[in-house]
This record gives structure tokens, sequence and C-alpha cells, in this order.
């Protein structure tokens, strides 16, 4: 009965939408709109901000020498592609800094292990830390130990990530990065390191960022290549000690204020409205930072260029928010929630591209009720694109947690990430990844999404209770 029950209730908002359409937009438009979102499959411009932004900054690290470069890259760039409106928010911060990052199998079978620092780790002294390994396979196994098992020792947890469409093996698997090091602390240990998160077989570890608060302990933490965690299981199947040496000295170094760096695409009617929509600026420093998230700004940036050149000027502001820091601290995120907290309810919709340039399949919101018309509308001219809609369940990017927090309303655009966790925050994040002909199909998909967002009358209901508040 339930489920015949939502079956009718998504069959009346269909035929509510359909015979809703001449109110919600003028054929004029959809015909305008149809016509770009074709056009917008053999359009490389998209690809043109993405190589731009990998080759002319590359690595973009919070708080280095190259996130400056990009946040003056970012201001010219939306110059360039003619925004109305070019703006910089400052984002304060506190500067963590990679330094030397070796680590080595001492006793019983020597081996060089490709290891990196997790963000936000503290060092090692200077000479480095020699240790005895235990092994824990899952992070739950490491809490649930006796310190006894832990005190003097280097933690080792060998959890594996799964290989999913959607991503959503990240998440089971992401909680060792993040606390491993502070259990270990805890419970007397001395350093700690993790299978890399990510799903490759390349000898090229993923970084991440740690928890890290300064009241609460925490002791060194690395993250060594799913290869050299194989090899250290081996090891311990044969059951006797094994010994390890490393040396991380990467630190916080001091305040440091970056910058959001936003462009407005000024709307006409309700240009005090935002849709916004956007990606992270900066990235982790191993890579170039294209499918995180320098394919996210080209996507976005592209998307409003193309609707305000081929579309016209629409009802509502399109805000592109090009975030600072998302890697390790949501500095950008916060601070444009403090920065903007007395006119959230004017920020209509938010999106975020923070997922690569893999092809878009699915279309997801949170919106109110009131809005499904206008959302069955937009997911009836995504279907051409191989995109169907799933549910108003949806949480958008990081960057938008504060202003969904708050209740903004926010849509997602669902990128296939089968390879995604390959390459993520590794060396390997390079231009190379990325497939320009799906990157466009990303373009399109944002362009009918964010257009239609910004030329209709209507709210998407602002006020929307969070689960995770």
């Amino acid at each position: 009965m339930r489920l015949l029950m939502v079956s009718l209730f998504l069959y009346c908002g269909l035929v509510f939408a359909h015979e809703q359409d001449g109110s919600l937009y003028s054929n004029e438009f959809l015909q305008k709109l149809i016509k770009l979102r074709d056009q917008a499959l053999s359009d490389d411009l998209g690809y043109r901000i993405t190589e731009s932004l990998t080759t002319e900054v590359g690595a973009r690290l919070a708080g280095s020498s190259n996130d400056a470069k990009a946040v003056a890259w970012a201001q010219s760039k939306f110059k360039e592609l003619g925004f109305d409106r070019v703006t910089v928010e400052p984002a304060k911060l506190t500067r963590w800094t990679r330094g030397e990052e070796t680590a080595e199998v001492v006793t019983p079978y020597p081996h060089q292990l490709a290891i990196t620092a997790l963000g936000r780790t503290i060092p090692t002294p200077e000479a480095g830390i020699t240790g005895e390994i235990v092994h824990f396979k899952t992070l739950a196994d490491l809490e649930a130990a006796d310190p006894a098992m832990v005190q003097g020792k280097i933690t080792f947890i060998s959890n594996r990530m799964e290989r999913h469409q959607d991503g959503s093996g990240y998440g089971k698997a992401v909680g060792a990065r993040g606390t491993s090091a502070q259990v270990t602390a805890a419970k007397g240990g001395i350093a700690a390191i993790i299978r890399s998160i990510g799903t490759d077989d390349n000898r090229t570890p993923h970084t991440g960022a740690a928890k890290y608060d300064k009241d609460i302990p925490s002791v060194p933490a690395g993250a060594i290549s799913n290869p050299d965690a194989d090899l250290l299981v081996n090891m311990l199947k044969r059951e006797q000690p094994v010994t390890i040496k490393l040396r991380l000295t990467s630190h916080w170094d001091g305040e440091y204020t970056s910058y959001n760096v936003i462009g407005d695409m000024l709307g006409t009617s309700q240009k005090e409205q935002y849709i916004v929509i956007g990606c992270h600026l900066d990235s982790w420093d191993l890579g170039t930072g294209a499918i995180d998230d320098a394919s996210g700004c080209g996507i976005t940036m592209a998307a409003a260029k193309l609707i305000r050149e081929e579309v016209g000027p629409l009802k509502k502001t399109i805000r592109v928010v090009l975030w600072a820091n998302e890697e390790y601290g949501l500095s950008g995120a916060k601070a444009y929630h403090e920065a903007h907290k007395k006119n959230l309810a004017n920020h209509i919709l938010g999106g975020e591209s923070d997922f690569g340039a893999g092809r878009i399949y699915g279309f997801g919101t949170r919106v109110g009720t009131a809005a499904m018309p206008i959302i069955y509308k937009i997911a009836e001219i995504l279907r051409p694109l191989g995109i169907e809609y799933s549910n108003n369940q949806s949480w958008s990017g990081a960057d938008l947690i504060p202003l969904r927090k708050a209740g903004m309303a926010v849509f997602s655009l669902h990128q296939d990430g089968t390879k995604y966790f390959d390459y993520h925050h590794t060396a390997n994040d390079t231009l190379d990844k990325i497939d320009p002909k799906e990157l466009a199909q990303n373009v399109a998909a944002w362009v009918v999404v964010t257009a239609m967002a910004a030329n209709t009358e209507h709210d998407f209901g602002f006020g929307l209770t969070d689960p995770e508040k």
C-alpha cells in the first residue's frame, strides 16, 4: 500500500508539472535551453577551464603559494568569461604544511614503503619514529582493543575500500583515516598508519584529512599505498614482529587568509536571489587537483557562461562560488555562511560539483514539497542526457553543509565514481584522468538545472530541517 501511495504521489506530481508547464516556463525559454543542452555536449569550454587551472596553477594546497595563485587565476578567469560581478571574501585558516615523508620496514623483511602524511597530522621527531606494528583490520577493532596491545607501538589499519558507482564505499572506509591517530594516542601508541582510502592497486598513497583538535592528544599518521599495505599484511602472517621506521615532518604553520572567489551572472526581476553552484578551488598537493576539484570549477563556470551567452540573463542571479580550503577545514564554506547568514533566505537553491568529471547518471534534490513540479520538469529536460531522477533526500557537496544546515534547498547531479577513488587525493590526480566528452555531458546537465532554477518565479523551500543538524 505504501509503495502504491508513493507511486500515485509521483504520478500526480508529474501530471501537475505537465499541466503547469505554461506557468513555469515559456516555450521560447525551453526551446533555447534544449538547444543549448544539446550544443553543450560538443562544447569544450569546461575542459579548457579545467586545463587552464591544472596547468597554470597546478596543486593548490590551502595556505601554499599556489593558493594565492589560484585566487588570482579565478578572479581573472571569471572576468575573462564575462561574469557581471567578481568578488573575493576572506576565509581564515590555520595553515598545514607537508614536509618530508618516508617509511621503511626495518625487520624482518626490509622494504621501502610508499607513504604520505595525512592532512593535519603532527610531525614525528626529526630523527623519525621506530616501532613495532600492531595490526587491526578495522577502526572498530582498534577502538575495541586493550590499550596494553597498543602501548608503545605503531598501529596499522588494513581495511579495504569497496568500489561502487556512487562512491558509497568511501564513507564506510574513511573513518580509519579520520580518527586512527586520536584513538592510537588515547591507547598509548606512538604513531598510526593506514591502508590508503582508495580503490587502486598502484603504489601511490592517498592523502586526506585526519581529525585534529589541539585539546585532544594525537600522533603522527600516514597512509601507505595499497600494495604496500598488502605486503605488510603478508609479513604479519609470518607471526614475527614487524618493525617500521617512519619520518613525517608535516606541521601546523601559523595563520593564513585565503579567499572564496565569487562570480555572479546577475539576474533581472529577482537579481537579489541566488542559485548557488560551484566547486572548491583548493586541492591536495600531490597531483594537480584535476578531478578534485578543477573539473568541478570548469563544469560550473562553463555552465554559467554558456547560459548567459546562449539563453541570456535569467530572473535570478547565478552565483558561482569557488570555495577556499575544502580539503582540510571547510574554511571557505564556514566563512561564506558567516558572511551571508543575514541573507540566507535569498539563497534559493545550491549544488556543488566535487566528484570528478565522470558521466552523470542521476539527479537528486532536497527541496520543499511545493517545488516538486519544477523538479519534475527539470528531470524531464535532463532525461535525454541519460539522467534519471532519484529522490528528494540528497545532500549535495561538502561546501554546502553550512548552508544546507541553515535550511537552503540543495540538489545533486550524481556522477559515475567507479574510477574516481583510484586517483582521489593522490599524485595521479591529473588532467589525463578526465574524459572531455564526459565532462561536456556534466556541463550540459548543470546548464539545465541551473538555468531552470534561475528562471522560475518560484522558491525551492527555505528553512528545511536537516537530519544531520
